[in-house]
């Protein structure tokens, strides 16, 4: 049987030379792109109702469409506010693995690329929460300070794995939101430019995280395998921040016991991740302590 001659290196920098090309013929300026001037018209949900954490329990059923609206609006800039957070995160994590990089590697300017399409993308999330009318959500400070831990000594394919832990979910829900005539018009354009975009980074991440697991031990396959999943249960259950039910004028307490209990929602999370478990799983990152936590933040 004859071999091939091109070698893994050589095909990684021609996924990487592609998503460059690809990048300078489709990116956008969200500063131009998104409707920043026209005032929020609060007959407009911020997200798809569906996919919010109440929809389909009693209290939803209680609450007035006035309400519904607005907490969908602060469940909308609560999840931008958990993605710049993530971001930032991850791009410190990109930067340290491409630090000794070769500068004429694809792979490195695609790497410079991602993270300024991150910068971008946490600048449009951080002006359409404050359209929405959100304050800056933050996860619990402990998570925070699990974050920074993370940044700080996070390696390879714990960057590129987290990237999709990350991007999976909400591609799904953005996808969902961006089609939905009844969401905000800029919230709609923001996620438009946010899926196009990071289609591109998750490509990238599955590639690289291939290519740094093709050589791991066993015992570092096992460790990072926690790592991402430990990081995928913060990510996931910092999406809603609890103030957004006070933001919304609701029982706090209420509100939190029945979002925990919503099996629709619950069941929209488990769906989003199915490509992204499939991934996992072939690339042998769901091993039984990974699954645990998996199954904690209802993903799986």
């Amino acid at each position: 049987m004859a071999s091939s001659t091109v070698r893994p290196d050589d095909e990684d920098r021609d996924v990487a030379a592609r998503l460059l090309l690809s990048a300078a013929k489709l990116s956008y300026d969200p500063a131009a792109e998104v409707d920043w001037d026209t005032p929020l018209d609060k007959d407009f949900h911020g997200q798809s109702p569906e996919w919010n954490s109440l929809y389909g329990t009693a209290y939803w059923q209680e609450m007035t469409e006035e309400q519904r609206k607005e907490l969908t609006r602060q469940e909308s800039a609560s999840v931008a506010s958990t993605g710049i957070w993530f971001e930032m995160i991850l791009q410190q994590l990109v930067l340290r693995d491409i630090y000794l990089m070769d500068h004429t590697d694809p792979r490195f300017q695609w790497a410079l690329t991602e993270i300024a399409d991150e910068c971008r993308h946490s600048i449009m999330f951080a002006r359409g929460s404050e359209k929405l009318g959100a304050p800056a959500y933050r996860p619990k400070r402990a998570v925070l300070e699990l974050g920074r831990f993370m940044k700080t000594v996070g390696f390879g394919e714990a960057a590129y794995a987290g990237i999709l832990v990350a991007e999976e979910v909400l591609d799904v829900m953005q996808r969902d939101w961006m089609r939905d005539e009844r969401v905000v018009p800029f919230v709609r354009t923001i996620n438009n430019i946010h899926v196009v975009e990071e289609s591109r980074h998750m490509k990238f991440a599955r590639d690289e995280t291939r290519r740094h697991l093709a050589r791991a031990s066993r015992p570092r396959r096992h460790f990072q395998a926690l790592v991402v999943a430990i990081a995928a249960y913060y990510i996931i259950t910092s999406l809603v921040n609890p103030e957004v039910y006070v933001r919304a004028g609701l029982d706090p307490e209420r509100a939190r016991r029945e979002a925990a209990a919503n099996e629709h929602y619950k069941a929209l999370l488990r769906a989003s991740c199915a490509g992204l478990m499939e991934f996992l799983a072939s690339a042998r990152l769901l091993t039984r302590p990974a699954l645990h936590f998996y199954k904690r933040a209802n993903l799986i």
